[in-house]
């Protein structure tokens, strides 16, 4: 039991002593990374509807246009004259079915219709600023009372674009 104990004394022992000699290193790393500014757009549809060309009221219509832009991210939010229109203060949409007619209508910033959209950085866009949720923006369409067109359905495609 004496040499017992002295076998476990000594193997103790080195063990300490192993453990005593042991050596270690450390280093360390960055971890970095860019937030870049970034910014996805979608659109609805306006449909006016119904277009009454004797009707001495104009016609009006809205839809919505979305906009998501990385935080803090500046934007300006743009639209433009349409496939039809000859500058986005003379927008027009086609009859269908190949013919030649067109139907003028604007489209505005505000509830009031008279702040025209357009695509000029700093004149007739929208500015704002990215929050990082989807921000959705009104847009306001006229058709003009007295329009003298033909029977039939009229229509356009205009580019919503973001600059940021």
């Amino acid at each position: 039991m004496k040499n017992s104990l002295r076998i476990i004394g000594a193997v103790a022992a080195l063990s300490v002593g192993y453990a005593a000699q042991a050596a270690t290193q450390s280093t360390t790393f960055n971890v970095t990374a860019t937030v870049v500014s970034s910014c996805a757009l979608s659109a609805a549809n306006l449909a006016f509807g119904n277009y009454d060309p004797l009707s001495a009221a104009n016609t009006d219509g809205t839809t919505t246009v979305t906009v998501t832009c990385s935080l803090l991210t500046p934007y300006n939010l743009g639209i433009s004259a349409g496939a039809n229109g000859s500058g986005v203060s003379a927008r027009q949409m086609l009859i269908g079915g190949g013919g030649t007619e067109k139907l003028n209508y604007s489209l505005f910033r505000d509830a009031l219709r008279t702040l025209n959209w357009g695509v000029t950085v700093g004149t007739d866009t929208l500015s704002g600023l990215g929050t990082g949720l989807a921000v959705p923006t009104p847009v306001y369409g006229r058709i003009g009372a007295g329009q003298n067109q033909p029977i039939g359905s009229y229509s356009d495609t205009v580019t919503v674009t973001v600059t940021y």
